[in-house]
């Protein structure tokens, strides 16, 4: 894979996915950040809408952790949603199924926690030899320090 191809984004290639943004869970986060994240979730989602691009939504343990908040649900509303019961997205083969399916090689990663969830969703899809990016505004944990460190794991996991 060239350099270009590894971070260049490509509408045809790309696909994404918004881990467990839910309604408990948020209540635990910095609102300040939140408050960044669900707007930059919500950009994504229209973005990906207007580039038709697919877009997968998970959710952790729903019936302890709720759904997805409202405002982002309401914006992805065409989406599947999975739900989950390990961190990893890839946890749930409905999920890699769908994303197998798509044929598509790029994932951009939105959502929580960064240090677990999206951490743990990262490394199993890069070593299924996806091509991944986080966005990194996109992204949270409940203190800045696992957010730094996972932000540090993926990098060095080959996540752009």
């Amino acid at each position: 894979m060239s350099i270009k191809d590894q971070f260049f984004l490509d509408r045809d290639k790309a696909v994404l996915v918004v881990i467990d943004v839910q309604e408990k869970l948020c209540v635990a986060m910095d609102e300040t950040v939140l408050k960044k994240l669900v707007k930059n979730v919500g950009i994504l989602l229209e973005s990906a809408a207007e580039l038709n691009i697919p877009v997968f939504v998970t959710e952790q343990y729903v019936k302890g952790l709720g759904p997805t908040l409202p405002e982002l649900k309401e914006k992805a509303a065409a989406a599947p949603c999975y739900e989950k019961m390990a961190f990893s997205c890839c946890g749930s083969s409905e999920f890699v199924d769908a994303l197998k399916a798509t044929g598509r090689t790029q994932v951009i990663i939105t959502g929580m926690e960064t240090h677990v969830c999206v951490l743990q969703t990262v490394i199993e899809l890069r070593e299924a030899g996806m091509n991944v990016h986080i966005v990194k505004d996109a992204v949270m944990s409940r203190n800045k320090q696992n957010w730094h460190t996972a932000i540090q794991a993926m990098t060095l996991a080959g996540a752009i």
